[in-house]
């Protein structure tokens, strides 16, 4: 009896640690360049222990835009939580699959190995930006926030000369090719580009967060695919990378997530 109970036992445990394949998917995510760092990181253990298989394109939610107004398909988009939703009120993404990931404060960044500012106070911060050769931040997110931030502060016309507002998410490597001396963007993706040294963090009285938030799509083949990575962005394994690329994990559900899995919060 007991040789039965335990080759039983054996059986299920090796089929339990087997991959899914019976319903595996090809998982389209369309991901901030934050959130695709992360999952170049946990992809290959998500895809081995469920049988999915991801397809990540990164991009800033424009150029995504861009893509949906013709039709083109995606399963998750995993972005800037105003941009997910602003797709719930249009009607691309499924509200209730709504689900903050992490979040990330902004840093400033210089090239490899060049001088770093001193910005530890705010008034250290302006005298930075006044002494900057040439400056970049985007047009969107982190961005958006940094330049009303330099107009509060009094200095936007002083700065307005040597300000890079690129179209595309570039800002760290302008900085890395010497393009731009000093980058402003989240701490996130200063510490997962080559050839750029982190400065430091805004000064916490002007500091701001930009919140990564996923959100399933509404004509998603894969919808059930899509919520397992979901849940596994919010497990152990995602949550120990999204701490080592700089941020910090969401310790609060989406508003009115859908309940698909126990997902590990810390």
């Amino acid at each position: 009896m007991n040789r039965i109970i335990s080759a039983t036992a054996l059986a299920l445990t090796f089929a339990l640690a087997r991959p899914v394949t019976a319903n595996a998917a090809e998982i389209k995510v369309w991901a901030a360049r934050a959130m695709a760092t992360v999952l170049a990181e946990i992809g290959p253990e998500f895809e081995r222990t469920t049988g999915h298989k991801l397809k990540v394109s990164s991009d800033l939610p424009a150029a995504f835009a861009r893509r949906a107004d013709v039709g083109e398909p995606f399963d998750i988009l995993l972005s800037g939580s105003s941009a997910v939703d602003e797709w719930i009120k249009d009607g691309r993404i499924v509200a209730e699959s709504r689900t903050d990931i992490a979040r990330s404060g902004i840093g400033v960044e210089v090239r490899a190995g060049a001088r770093k500012p001193d910005i530890s106070s705010v008034e250290a911060f302006k005298r930075a930006l006044l002494g900057a050769k040439s400056i970049a931040y985007l047009r969107i997110g982190s961005g958006a926030y940094v330049h009303g931030l330099i107009e509060r502060l009094g200095i936007a016309e002083a700065v307005k000369s040597k300000v890079t507002r690129p179209e595309s998410d570039i800002v760290s490597e302008l900085v890395a090719q010497g393009e731009v001396e000093l980058g402003l963007v989240v701490t996130t993706q200063i510490l997962t580009t080559p050839g750029v040294d982190l400065v430091g963090p805004l000064p916490s009285e002007i500091q701001s967060y930009v919140v990564f938030t996923a959100g399933v799509s509404a004509n998603s083949k894969a919808p059930d695919a899509a919520d397992q990575l979901t849940v596994f962005l919010t497990g152990p394994s995602a949550i120990h990378v999204i701490r080592a690329q700089g941020m910090e994990p969401a310790l609060k559900p989406g508003k009115g997530r859908r309940q698909v899995g126990a997902a590990v919060r810390e």
